[in-house]
């Protein structure tokens, strides 16, 4: 645990309530940020952060939440947060405000788990290390709570959850060993901070059956599956849209692929 942190979750109090209130409260955490960053560009701590008991249910996606009359901690709408954040600076540098304020997140463990499991992307490999990093450093606060991610009516573990939202990163950065999940994550963010270009495309190259399983029907989906049609069309892609794909998240994949597909359709 590093020095000075909670040894148990805290999540700010504008995250827990009805669906309704605690959407509201979100909204105006958003609005109230985003008038400070405007000011002088950076933002406010919340203002009441509270204990979660150990074991307490955290919903962390919206696809779990259906009783939205009962009382719950309801993590995923820290994005309402950021629709404030939008509305207050009236869409001016919306995604430079995003990325800082995703950073400021990444120092606190609500913020560090929100930006992990929401994905928000494209973004490089270097970014998808830091968030991974930030939920690494508050590993055992969070390790308290339990989770609804995507399977109904199942709390998970911290474990299980970043499996069910992470374990591409794996698979992609550390495809080999028997290691722990925290250790698995911590060599998959390592290798992905320090990657080279070489380095994203074989994480991309080992996860891309992956992407093509999900992918749906391609019109030519022999061509695109062939890794040396991959890795040339990787090789091509200028830094900015190869730094969107280099983290190698499947969804990101899926993205590009449909691309690639649509391309040999015009040709």
């Amino acid at each position: 645990m590093a020095p000075g942190q909670s040894s148990s979750l805290q999540l700010p109090s504008f995250l827990h309530g009805t669906f309704r209130s605690a959407r509201q409260k979100a909204k105006r955490e958003g609005l109230r940020c985003g008038e400070q960053y405007q000011k002088d560009g950076t933002f406010l701590l919340p203002r009441q952060m509270v204990d979660v008991p150990p074991g307490e249910v955290v919903m962390a996606h919206d696809l779990v939440d259906f009783q939205h009359e009962r009382p719950a901690w309801r993590l995923y709408l820290v994005s309402d947060v950021m629709s404030g954040l939008r509305e207050a600076v009236n869409w001016q540098n919306s995604l430079l405000m995003r990325d800082a304020y995703e950073d400021f997140c990444l120092e606190t463990a609500w913020g560090a788990l929100h930006f992990a499991l929401a994905q928000m992307g494209p973004v490089s490999a270097q970014r998808t290390a830091k968030r991974l990093q930030a939920v690494l450093r508050f590993w055992d606060p969070l390790e308290g709570a339990r989770y609804l991610f995507k399977t109904l009516g199942t709390a998970q573990t911290l474990e299980e959850l970043m499996v069910a939202s992470c374990d591409w990163a794996m698979d992609a950065w550390c495809p080999v060993g028997d290691d722990s999940v925290r250790q698995r994550l911590e060599m998959a963010a390592e290798r992905m901070a320090r990657a080279t270009r070489e380095d994203c495309i074989e994480a991309i190259l080992r996860e891309m059956p992956r992407a093509l399983a999900h992918a749906g029907k391609l019109k030519h989906g022999g061509v695109v599956a062939d890794p040396d049609f991959q890795r040339e069309r990787l090789n091509t892609l200028d830094s900015w849209s190869f730094d969107r794909v280099s983290a190698a998240c499947t969804g990101h994949l899926i993205w590009l692929l449909t691309i690639w597909d649509r391309e040999l359709e015009k040709h």
